[in-house]
């Protein structure tokens, strides 16, 4: 997540609704991505990561809460909050919208300023409970704080790019990213790196993670990326 800039993905088939919240946003410092049907809110999912959606309800083909549940019923995004936008104001409405997933549930017409704190709110807990959480894959536990990696009982000594490389993979396993994603998101945007080195840091954290004869859980998916698991 950029601390300074959060990523927004809106998915609102008004125009008109889609204007304003954008335009209340981006001057509240989000960065906004938008998309005005599910099909292609998914598809953005998949491009952009964002650090949380802001979901229309009622919308033709595929409606919000079928979107939301998709998401939610997937490890790699399962994680992204979700803010549901609805004319629904039945309680029951708002139970089932929760109960399929979603983070909060705001009813229409609301208030831009109520809005933006709650996504601030979301934000704020998705931020707490990231900083620091070690994370686990199979037998492989990965410390932030300290900066360790352990595959069963043993250490695994990693340098610096192979850390931040594994550490994303193994913040949404399963999920296939390109070889351009781990740059901006390992090296970052503003450094130029060749993709053929990720092959190679790819190449050096397999070797490290298969020294004590574990299986290779890193997976290559010619033509796309890498994975883990």
């Amino acid at each position: 997540m950029s601390v300074d800039h959060p990523n927004i993905l809106l998915v609102e088939d008004d125009p008109s609704q889609r204007e304003v919240l954008t335009y209340n946003l981006q001057a509240e410092g989000f960065k906004v991505i938008c998309a005005d049907n599910g099909e292609d809110a998914l598809l953005l999912v998949e491009e952009e990561e964002p650090d949380l959606i802001l979901l229309d309800w009622m919308m033709p083909n595929l409606s919000g809460i079928e979107v939301c549940r998709r998401l939610k019923s997937r490890l790699e995004t399962r994680s992204i909050p979700i803010i549901m936008l609805s004319a629904r104001s039945e309680e029951m409405d708002k139970v089932r919208g929760l109960e399929i997933g979603a983070d909060d549930y705001l009813v229409k017409p609301y208030s831009v300023v109520e809005l933006i704190a709650r996504v601030r709110a979301q934000l704020r807990r998705t931020r707490a409970a990231s900083i620091g959480a070690a994370l686990y894959f199979q037998d492989i536990t990965l410390d932030p704080e300290t900066h360790k990696v352990f595959r069963a009982e043993t250490q695994i000594k990693l340098g610096p790019t192979e850390f931040r490389l594994l550490r994303t993979l193994m913040e949404k396993p399963g999920r296939v990213w390109s070889r351009d994603q781990l740059l901006d998101r390992v090296w970052g945007r503003d450094i130029y790196v060749d993709t053929r080195t990720v092959d190679v840091h790819i190449g050096r954290l397999r070797k490290a993670l298969s020294q004590q004869g574990g299986k290779d859980v890193l997976r290559t998916v010619r033509g796309a990326g890498y994975a883990l698991g």
